[in-house]
C-alpha cells in the first residue's frame, strides 16, 4: 500500500524530527548523566539528576515512541516494506530493543532523581545506578547513531519475503 506523496513527505518529516530530536534528547541525557556522576558540586549533581528524569520522561520516551511508531506506518505505507529489507528490520529491532530498555530504566531514572530531591548525594551514593545510566545513555545514543546510519545508507538486501513480494509483483512464478 502507498501512500500519498503529500503524506508520504509529511510521514517522512515526522519521522526525521522524532528520530533527530530523540538523538539530541539523548546526547543531552547523556552529557547531564555524565555531570551528575563526575561533579563535585552538589547542587550541579542534584540539578542534573533532577533534570534527566524531566528529558527523559517528557522529551525522551515520547520521541522514541513516536519514532517508532511513525517509523512502523512509514515503512507500511510505501514501497521499502516492513518485513522486504534487512535495514528496514535491523532499524525497527534496535529501536524496539531501545523502547525497552529505556523503559526499563525509567524506574532507575526516577528513582535517582527522587534521592536528588531528597538529599545530597555523595560521589558514593547510588553509584551503580548512576553509572549505569551512564552506560545506557551512551549504548542508546549508539543505536541511535546506527539506525540513522542505515536511514541513510540503505544497505543493500532483501528478506526472503522481500524477494517472494518482488516476485509476485513482477508476476514472475519463482
Amino acid at each position: 500500500m502507498n501512500i500519498r506523496p503529500g503524506l508520504r513527505k509529511f510521514v517522512l518529516i515526522a519521522h526525521i524530527v522524532s528520530s533527530v530530536g530523540s538523538l539530541g534528547a539523548v546526547a543531552g541525557f547523556l552529557a547531564l548523566a555524565v555531570a551528575g556522576l563526575t561533579s563535585q558540586d552538589a547542587q550541579v549533581t542534584r540539578s542534573a539528576y533532577i533534570a534527566m528524569e524531566v528529558i527523559a520522561r517528557f522529551v525522551i520516551v515520547p520521541l522514541v515512541s513516536a519514532s517508532l511508531l511513525i517509523g512502523v506506518a512509514q515503512s507500511l505505507g510505501t514501497t521499502w516494506g516492513l518485513f522486504r529489507h534487512y535495514w528496514v528490520l535491523a532499524k525497527l529491532l534496535l529501536t524496539l530493543l531501545a523502547v525497552i530498555v529505556l523503559l526499563l530504566q525509567m524506574e532507575g531514572i526516577a528513582h535517582v532523581a527522587a534521592v536528588a530531591v531528597e538529599t545530597t548525594l555523595s560521589s558514593a551514593d547510588l553509584l551503580g545506578l548512576r553509572r549505569s545510566l551512564v552506560v545506557h545513555a551512551a549504548g542508546g545514543l549508539v543505536v541511535l547513531l546506527v539506525t540513522t546510519t542505515l536511514s541513510v545508507y540503505k544497505p543493500r538486501g532483501m528478506t526472503r519475503y522481500g524477494w517472494r513480494k518482488l516476485h509476485n509483483q513482477k508476476g514472475d512464478p519463482a
